[in-house]
């Protein structure tokens, strides 16, 4: 039992709470000889969930098993305890292959399932996309995608005003998969259209989309107008202006907000020289780009950073932002009976952090991977 913390709870935050772990799940009942850890002047939370992930601690989510592995321990030392692997755009049979690896880790418990990011995507607004490996988002190949990853699929972005995009959404909502839009130069317009056939996120809003305009609003407005979507937001402050993070967070609500990391190799590593994809990125001072031609190359962010700035310096309250990194994205991934909050009967993922809101502790499934007791 954790004892004496602010215990954030979907109702609100209990002050000198408590929460009891019995085995890999949270009980309603505390049992006679169980153990104590006083966490007094420390805030327990939700472990994170993060919808858009392509790796860290030096690894790739498109590398062999022992690279997957790798990030996945990474994110889970900075309290990410769910978490779905990224791809990014690469040959069609490169990714049908990395589907079936990254399949075989979901299907073990280490991965909440696969995000296919790319190749369907604009090459207007490819990012750290290689444009010679783009193409459109042809429904046979989209479900080539989806059988490959064998029932694990949770999200394709797709710039849905390329041909084929919106029989693509249509195709991904009737299989379960969350259509999302993003790498996109679609108007307000055909925005509304793909919402309509079925998108239901904005791949971290903002970002490579066309900027919000009074004449022509662009997928902006139409994402955040819209209460069927939610919206992927990456706080490394790098990629957003407070002002931009207010005006989303504040038209959207926390219960359509998805703080994520978008993250890179580099994240919880530092600067060098990294591959994302076919891609070569450099890290300086935290913030990754292209080698060649300098577009911004995901980011190094790790969830606890994006907690911490989003409550320091966005000045958002706790409850909020654990709702953000936490229960809307379980929600959206189906997974909110298991993870997500703090409540009796669903999994043992727990994040401690202190008075500061630095991490000191994290726990998946009743079990310490950062142990309070030994920092």
């Amino acid at each position: 039992m954790l004892a004496g913390a602010h215990v954030v709870l979907p109702t609100g935050t209990v002050p000198e709470g408590s929460v009891t772990v019995d085995g890999t799940r949270i009980s309603a009942a505390t049992p006679a000889d169980a153990q104590v850890i006083d966490a007094r002047g420390h805030w327990l939370v939700p472990g994170f969930v993060d919808l858009h992930n392509h790796g860290g601690g030096g690894a790739s989510f498109s590398g062999p098993v022992e690279d997957v592995l790798k990030a996945i321990r990474a994110h889970r030392r900075h309290g990410t305890t769910t978490l779905v692997a990224s791809t990014v755009t690469d040959d069609m049979d490169v990714l049908v292959r990395q589907a079936g690896l990254l399949s075989e880790l979901a299907e073990q418990g280490d991965l909440a399932g696969i995000h296919f990011e790319g190749p369907f995507i604009s090459p207007c607004r490819k990012g750290a996309h290689s444009e010679k490996l783009l193409r459109d988002p042809d429904p046979e190949e989209v479900r080539k995608l989806i059988d490959a990853a064998r029932g694990r699929a949770r999200m394709v972005t797709l710039a849905t005003e390329l041909p084929g995009g919106l029989d693509s959404v249509r195709l991904l909502a009737e299989h379960g998969v969350i259509a999302a839009v993003g790498h996109t130069d679609a108007t307000y317009e055909q925005t509304v259209e793909a919402i309509e056939a079925g998108a239901t996120v904005a791949t971290h809003l903002f970002n490579a989309m066309p900027a919000l305009g009074h004449r022509a609003p662009g997928p902006i407005a139409a994402l955040l107008e819209d209460e069927r979507v939610t919206v992927e937001l990456i706080n490394d402050g790098v990629h957003l202006h407070p002002a931009a993070l207010e005006l989303a967070f504040r038209h959207a609500g926390p219960g359509r907000v998805a703080f994520i990391t978008d993250a890179m190799d580099a994240a919880g590593i530092g600067d060098g020289r990294y591959m994302l994809g076919p891609l070569e990125v450099e890290v300086s001072e935290g913030v990754a780009r292209l080698v060649e031609g300098g577009s911004i190359a995901g980011s190094t962010l790790t969830l606890d950073r994006a907690f911490k700035r989003a409550v320091t310096i966005d000045r958002i309250p706790v409850e909020d932002v654990v709702a953000a990194l936490s229960a809307t994205p379980a929600r959206l991934l189906g997974m909110d009976d298991r993870v997500g909050s703090l409540e009796p009967g669903k999994d043992a993922d727990l994040v401690l952090l202190d008075e500061n809101f630095d991490l000191k502790g994290v726990m998946r499934r009743g079990k310490w991977v950062v142990d309070p007791r030994l920092a």
